[in-house]
């Protein structure tokens, strides 16, 4: 797996850049959010990445941010229907935190302003988004904002889930992390997500 690249930016157009990693030239589609970090800067950039397996082509996907790039897997793995083009226009038109508190409060129209998603596609995403066990949970605590132990096991729980793991599973072992009292206020995201994946395994 490709997890980032890390090269000089050779070209940078609002949907897609070219990165030389040691000579070797990289095209990777991005959305306009990333655009507007990156593709304006000049010189050596790092870009987190996903790649994409076709019959007919491997296809990278880039993105500025974590955040980003986990919602671009939970769009194209977790809906059905929603491939990496209507991912990419969803991110394009409206920011991570902007879609999460979308989802939450169930408001569909604020995504189906999002150029070229038609209504019918926003609903889908909306309601099985908020049908998986625990998204929309770990998503209302964090948009209330609160650093606290709690926003911790909601940021791992996203990202077991974003992992591949089912929801019921990834929700069941944060559950009993929770319940462990094995962790402080101090524990990280990266400690709960080992922790979890040390359960799942």
């Amino acid at each position: 797996m490709i997890t980032y690249l890390s090269g000089e930016l050779v070209e940078s157009l609002p949907n897609q850049i070219t990165l030389d990693v040691n000579g070797v030239g990289y095209q990777v589609l991005i959305p306009l959010s990333t655009y507007d970090v990156l593709g304006h800067q000049k010189g050596r950039i790092k870009i987190l990445t996903h790649r994409q397996v076709r019959e007919d082509a491997h296809i990278l996907y880039g993105f500025a941010t974590a955040a980003e790039r986990d919602l671009f897997r939970l769009l194209i793995q977790r809906v059905s229907g929603v491939g990496p083009k209507i991912a990419l226009a969803v991110l394009s038109g409206v920011s991570v935190d902007e879609f999460q508190a979308a989802v939450v409060r169930g408001d569909v129209v604020c995504i189906s302003q999002v150029k070229g998603r038609g209504k019918k596609t926003t609903e889908r995403i909306v309601l099985e988004l908020k049908d998986k066990v625990g998204v929309v949970e770990a998503w209302g605590h964090a948009s209330g904002g609160e650093a606290t132990q709690e926003s911790v096991f909601n940021d791992g729980l996203l990202a077991l889930i974003n992992l591949g793991y089912k929801q019921t599973e990834a929700n069941k072992a944060i559950t009993q992390l929770r319940k462990s009292g094995e962790f402080s206020g101090d524990s990280t995201v990266d400690e709960i997500i080992r922790a979890g994946l040390r359960i799942l395994n």
